[in-house]
């Protein structure tokens, strides 16, 4: 039956949702791929019934928070757990994230999936932490991770772009985190379009002082560092970064805009990948590393870059609001029972939006059942008044 999905100014147009989704895309789990190192970050399922508010603890539900997880790593995929993607500093508090982190990587142990967890500082309340309490937030969330079982993923800070006066702080930081690691970390460089607060970040708002002193980092240490995850949506910053890396540290692409290129590569090198938008596209997402691991390129794009300009509704500006897109399409896809998130982020995306990521979703054959997606949506344009 036909949809009718609004646009931004009032008008209805009609979709015709699919009746079948995509072939059955193969799942292999346990089966690693041989050609990229890939991870998803995965979103967290908010507990419907709790009797909180966006100011309040977050609340897990834990059961389904975890099957999501299973179900990426049954393609192959790994998970990079507690990141922004799961609402870290948009209502995941750390308190909550630590309990994510030690529940992940049980799982994680039990299912034989690889994990890597995001060690950041938001357990700082203050707007005026110094440099030693930075470094202490750090270490104290490393330890987690790390007692965990699972690799770290060193996270933009919030608390040091705040403090920081210039490149040297940063240098004294990492250099001291990296020190202590136990083992070889990403190193994450979130960009302001993610975050507002990370303007500035690693001493510099212009992006070629600040790549120097990032670099200056990784070659003080590279030993401690596994690879960069890179999120600034310029995909020739990324590919100059890369090839500027000390042999061995991988650059792991986090650009939801450009990704299918970057994979990809050329002749000088290519990027691995750490991708939000790898929670929704999970199974085909795999299934086109499959394809490129057999050294078919051609294949590999033909199957990834129709999935781009979903990439770019559900990540374009406010780009931090991405995380309602992603859980929308989780609960359209049947991996959860509500569209509910928490600290209400359900919110934060309009109605119109909404559903062109729904129909553009739908037109990838992203469902695997497209019938539950279509009476699923047609509820919630109901919900907001929009007669069928």
């Amino acid at each position: 039956m036909t949809l009718h999905l609004p646009d931004a100014h009032g008008a209805l147009r009609a979709h015709e949702p699919r009746t079948e989704p995509l072939p059955t895309l193969r799942a292999t789990p346990g089966s690693a791929f041989t050609s990229r190192t890939v991870f998803s970050a995965a979103h967290v399922v908010a507990d419907p019934y709790a009797d909180t508010g966006p100011d309040g603890p977050a609340a897990v539900d834990w059961d389904t928070t975890l099957a999501f997880r299973r179900h990426l790593w049954s393609h192959g995929l790994g998970v990079a757990e507690a990141m922004d993607t799961a609402q870290r500093g948009m209502g995941l508090d750390w308190a909550t994230a630590a309990e994510l982190i030690r529940r992940s990587a049980a799982e994680a142990r039990a299912t034989g999936g690889r994990i890597a967890c995001g060690v950041g500082t938001d357990q700082l309340t203050t707007t005026t932490a110094t440099l030693a309490e930075v470094r202490s937030a750090y270490e104290e969330q490393l330890a987690v991770v790390e007692e965990s079982g699972a690799q770290a993923i060193l996270m933009a800070s919030r608390a040091l772009a705040a403090t920081a006066q210039g490149p040297d702080d940063y240098l004294e930081v990492y250099g001291h985190l990296l020190r202590q690691a136990a083992e070889p970390v990403i190193l994450h460089w979130l960009g302001p379009m993610f975050d507002p607060a990370l303007e500035g970040y690693w001493g510099s708002s212009d992006l070629d002082t600040a790549t120097d002193t990032f670099l200056e980092v990784i070659a003080a240490h590279p030993d401690k560092v596994d690879g960069i995850k890179v999120s600034l949506l310029d995909a020739r910053r990324e590919v100059d970064l890369r090839r500027r890396l000390p042999q061995g540290v991988r650059c792991y692409t986090g650009d939801d805009f450009n990704y299918p290129e970057l994979i990809a590569g050329d002749d000088q090198g290519f990027s691995h990948a750490l991708l939000g938008i790898f929670d929704p596209l999970g199974p085909l997402a795999a299934e086109a590393v499959r394809v490129l691991d057999t050294g078919d390129t051609d294949g590999f794009r033909a199957l990834l870059d129709p999935t781009v300009e979903l990439s770019r509704h559900l990540f374009q500006a406010p780009t931090r609001y991405y995380k309602t897109g992603v859980v929308l399409l989780a609960w359209l896809a049947g991996h959860q029972s509500h569209f509910t998130m928490v600290g209400g982020l359900q919110s934060a995306r309009s109605l119109p939006h909404l559903a062109r990521a729904y129909e553009l979703a739908d037109g990838l054959g992203l469902f695997p059942d497209p019938k539950l997606a279509e009476e699923r949506m047609r509820n919630l344009l109901s919900l907001y008044g929009v007669n069928q």
